[in-house]
């Protein structure tokens, strides 16, 4: 199993933001076999950590149409910064 950790600092979150994130969410679960996926924000400060059962699944969710367009919001719009990181886990008891 795989977990993507997304932190970003935030610059702005607006209506758009909200939308494209509840369809980005319902979309990784639909169509890309997302396990989980749980995202908070506090402050500036927003952390997203999803699970996946491959590495095919993340690169085929990256490189989802919708999921560009957010990605390029997201540097353009919503975020200052950002990092994305891929772990494998070891143990899931």
């Amino acid at each position: 199993m795989y977990i993507v950790i997304f932190k970003a600092t935030v610059a702005t979150l607006d209506d758009q933001y909200a939308r494209m994130a509840k369809a980005l969410k319902q979309l990784a679960f639909s169509e890309y076999g997302c396990l989980d996926f749980v995202a908070v924000t506090e402050g500036n400060q927003e952390i997203a950590i999803s699970y996946w059962q491959s590495l095919q699944d993340i690169r085929q969710w990256k490189n989802d149409p919708l999921h560009r367009a957010a990605q390029a919001l997201g540097k353009d719009k919503w975020y200052s910064e950002f990092n994305v990181e891929i772990c494998e886990t070891i143990d899931s008891r």
